[in-house]
Formats: C-alpha cells, structure tokens, sequence
C-alpha cells in the first residue's frame, strides 16, 4: 500500500476507536435510540442527491438497515448506556467477526478454517474473562451482553452486505441509513417516550451536538467512504487487518479521556481477542509474503 493510503486506513481505525468515546458523550445528551435516530438520520441525508441510483436490491438494504441499522446500534448503544465501558465495547463488538463465521457456516455452508476455529477459541475464551470482570456489577455485565448481541446482528448484516453484492459500498451505507432512521424514531418515540425526546431536544449541549455530527459525518460517511475505497484500490487481505486497530484505539482513548480502568481481566481478555481476530483475519503465512515482496 502506498504511504498515504496506510495513513488514511489508520486514520479510518482511529476514528472507528475513538466512536466509543464519542457514544458515550453522546449518551450523556441522548437516550440511546435517540442518539441512534439522530446518527442515521444524519448520514443518510445525503440520499436526497444520490436517490436515482440504488447501490444494491432493495430487499437486502432492507435486510442490512433491520440487522445493522435498527438491531446492532440500537444493542450496542443500549449496552453502553446500561454500563458497558467505550473501551470494553470497542473491544467486545469485534465479536463480529467469528459471529459472522459461525453464521455463514449455518446459512451459507461456509466452512471454516482450522485457523479460524483456533481464533475463534481464543476469541470466545478473552469473551469470558471480560464477562468475568464484568459479574460483580450487574448492570455492567448486561451492558456488555447487550453488546455481544449487537455484535451478532453485526455478523448477520455483513452476510447481508455479501448477498447484496453492492456497486458502491458507500451509497448502501447512506441507503441503509436512510431507511433506518425513520424505525429508530418511532422505536425511540415508543420506547423511550416523547418526554425525554422532548426533553433531550430542548436541553441541547455543545458536546452532544458534537457527538451526533461525529457519529454521522466522521464515523459513519467519513470512515465507510474512505474504507469502500481503500477495498476498491487494494485486496480485501491488504486492507481487513487494519480492523485490528481499532479496539486498541478504543481502550486506549476510553482510558485516557473517560479514565476507564483497564484491569487485568480486561487485558488478558483484550490480548486473547486481538489474537483471535489476527488468526481469523489474517491469512496464513501473510506477514512472510509481504516480508518477501519488500526484498
């Protein structure tokens, strides 16, 4: 990869880690779907100038907008609203990636590696360390099961994403923002009730008005705009393990601005995780490749 574009896939990452941080300021202002429907809301405006040319059938930005939109923020949000650390959660909706091949094996008849399965042990096993540090607080642990439900309905919208076969990875994104927005409101107008959409409204603060323009504009339209293109230019094996970065962004940025402790538990749990997502990402004999074209 050339120089640049490394630095705007660790860019992508940092933001992407640092997202966390952000919900976790923006739910200070917001009640979690809320914060969900003003995000979605937001990057999926741009739909107005690109309405005419559909990036995928209709039928699977339903599916993506339903799986990501509506079912994995929605959890993920509520689980950091419920006590779920930005750090904690950075690292825990990584999860994705092994739920995404376990569901493949079962829809798709996607048979995985010996390596992934190694990962995925690996992965599965720092899930429990991080669900032990987590039972003394009650409330804690079922922010994080929250999450690691999110982290499912993540895996099923990227089955969506592959059946979909999109022509513009970005245009999908504001497709299924677009319709995502409008079931967030009424979820959030049903759940949380008009008072304290009224009340979040009316009480507006400069850091959560920050927060939804990050979460739309940098997070979502930003990194997913720079993210379709660096998969365009480069092969998926090139571009995918930089994914590792961002709960180590995530647990470190959550540690110096939220001060969120990183105990040992967590640490082990992280490196167990990490390496998880490395054996389940990365390609065997990967790193010698690249090692052998820099000769």
């Amino acid at each position: 990869m050339k120089p640049g574009h490394i630095f705007l896939a660790v860019c992508v990452m940092a933001a992407w880690g640092v997202n966390f941080v952000v919900i976790k300021v923006g739910l200070e202002s917001f009640p979690p779907i809320l914060l969900s429907t003003l995000r979605f809301g937001l990057a999926g405006l741009p739909l107005i100038f690109i309405w005419k040319t559909r990036p995928a059938p209709l039928h699977w930005i339903i599916a993506i907008a339903l799986c990501l939109g509506i079912f994995k923020f929605s959890l993920l949000f509520i689980g950091m609203d419920l006590g779920s650390g930005a750090g904690l959660s950075s690292l825990v909706l990584q999860m994705q990636a092994f739920f995404t091949v376990i569901l493949a094996f079962f829809l798709l008849e996607e048979r995985p590696s010996r390596r992934q399965l190694f990962g995925m042990t690996l992965a599965f096993i720092g899930l429990g360390f991080v669900l032990v540090e987590q039972a003394e607080e009650k409330s804690a642990l079922l922010g994080v099961t929250f999450v690691v439900f999110g982290a499912l309905f993540w895996g099923l919208s990227n089955l969506a994403m592959k059946k979909a076969q999109s022509s513009n990875p970005l245009y999908l994104i504001i497709w299924v923002s677009a319709f995502s927005a409008p079931v967030l409101f009424a979820v959030s107008w049903f759940y949380e009730g008009p008072d304290a959409i009224s009340y979040a409204v009316t009480h507006l603060s400069y850091s959560g008005i920050g927060s939804v323009v990050y979460l739309a504009f940098i997070a979502t339209l930003m990194g997913f705009g720079i993210w379709a293109f660096l998969f365009k230019t480069y092969a998926a094996g090139t571009v995918a393990p930089f994914s590792l970065l961002v709960p180590i962004f995530g647990l470190s940025s959550s540690a110096i601005i939220l001060n969120e402790p990183i105990t040992i538990n967590i640490m082990v749990g992280a490196i167990l995780i990490i390496t998880g997502l490395y054996f389940n990402t990365i390609p065997a004999g990967f790193l010698l490749k690249r090692k052998s074209k820099a000769c």
